[in-house]
């Protein structure tokens, strides 16, 4: 975010950009105190969010609650939005190389049929940016697309945006070098 000094311990940086995410959130409109959040541990673990909060050991969270909001941080993972187009469920994915060789957008996926009844079809997946080739050896946003569409979701989008292409806009933890911010994504099921 602009004017946020991030250029600090990762700790420091990070509640610095918390408190900022924050008063950017309420300034649209949007109460922090109703979002669900993933730790984010880099791994394969897919949570039910039934409340605000911190949800321990997962790295995707997906939701039924009208009213509840997901988020995550990114800076070169993907963020990826699972949407219902009829408005009953939504996920939000943190997924970079491990992720993605957990398939964890796919078990978000599965994890929405089985617990929602959500037919894979009716589901728009959007990447956000994340880091591309050749800033990177693994491309993984195509590997996350090719997931989504094996577990069936009716409409996949990628934007293409490589973040450590446009360190103006974006946060790039790799290009960085890890002295760096965090991007919020934030997905809510409105009531």
């Amino acid at each position: 975010m602009a004017g946020v000094d991030v250029d600090a311990d990762r700790a420091t940086a990070l509640a610095r950009l918390g408190r900022a995410h924050e008063e950017f959130l309420r300034r649209l409109g949007f109460d922090p105190a109703i979002m669900a959040t993933a730790e984010q541990v880099h791994g394969g673990e897919v949570g039910v969010a039934c409340r605000p909060g911190l949800h321990h050991g997962v790295d995707a969270l997906v939701a039924n609650r009208p009213g509840l909001a997901l988020g995550i941080y990114v800076a070169d993972c993907a963020a990826v939005y699972l949407a219902d187009q009829h408005g009953r469920a939504i996920g939000l994915v943190h997924s970079g190389r491990a992720g993605t060789a957990l398939n964890i957008t796919g078990r978000s996926i599965e994890l929405m049929r089985t617990g929602f009844g959500i037919e894979p079809a009716d589901l728009v997946v959007h990447l956000s940016p994340c880091i591309r080739p050749p800033l990177y050896e693994t491309d993984f946003a195509a590997e996350i697309v090719a997931q989504a569409r094996d577990a069936g979701a009716g409409q996949v989008i990628d934007d293409g945006i490589c973040t450590g292409r446009e360190l103006g806009r974006y946060y790039s933890y790799r290009v960085e070098r890890g002295r760096t911010g965090r991007m919020l994504a934030v997905l809510q099921l409105l009531p």
